[in-house]
């Protein structure tokens, strides 16, 4: 994917999260972002790493500030606790026409995490972030009450609770996303979360 049909998806984002909630941060970005990579499978090209507070691309961060650079998105400092919110400006909002294929093509995936994701404070978007980074990418946790343990000992500020909560939140949008996309989510170890029985995600050799 070339760099300004990506800009235009992230403009595009950042458009519907603020519709959705009036919220729309970096770390919003970066969390929804993660999801649309793993998840839902739109090859942004972004590489992600868990870092302090959950999965984090620091090529997306720098595009972000190229972004910004370029005048296709503003800094908007909102009042506590909102935080500053990155806003597409005139130009950003123009540029997506220029790529209305490209648009058109993944729009449902970019209501889809608006939608799960849009209003979520900043802390639930770690955990679930992190919840789909150990459920994708690491093959020692497998039933949901391991990677809810996996989830405190990678995040050590993350309760018990909050942690299994993660879990079955990340599951209820797993299954949505299997019914939408047709999504398959393998693993290092050649695995498919082929479905979602209820809550509960179910685990199976390829």
């Amino acid at each position: 994917m070339r760099r300004l049909q990506r800009a235009a998806l992230l403009v595009v984002l950042a458009e519907k999260l603020l519709a959705r909630s009036g919220r729309c941060g970096e770390t919003h970005l970066q969390k929804t972002t993660f999801f649309l990579e793993e998840l839902l499978e739109l090859p942004t090209g972004f590489s992600f790493i868990l870092y302090k507070n959950g999965p984090f691309s620091f090529d997306l961060r720098n595009e972000l500030a190229l972004m910004r650079a370029d005048g296709l998105l503003e800094l908007r400092v909102e009042q506590i606790p909102c935080g500053p919110s990155l806003v597409p400006t005139v130009l950003g909002t123009t540029m997506c026409g220029w790529f209305q294929k490209t648009v058109a093509r993944y729009a449902s995936r970019l209501d889809f995490v608006a939608e799960s994701m849009g209003g979520r404070k900043v802390g639930e978007l770690e955990r679930m972030a992190t919840a789909l980074y150990i459920t994708k990418r690491e093959t020692g946790p497998k039933s949901p009450e391991q990677r809810a343990r996996r989830l405190t000992e990678l995040k050590p500020h993350v309760s018990a609770e909050e942690a299994e909560s993660a879990i079955v939140l990340l599951a209820q949008i797993i299954e949505k996303a299997c019914a939408s996309f047709n999504v398959e989510l393998p693993g290092r170890a050649g695995e498919t979360i082929c479905q979602s029985e209820g809550i509960q995600l179910s685990m199976s050799n390829a």
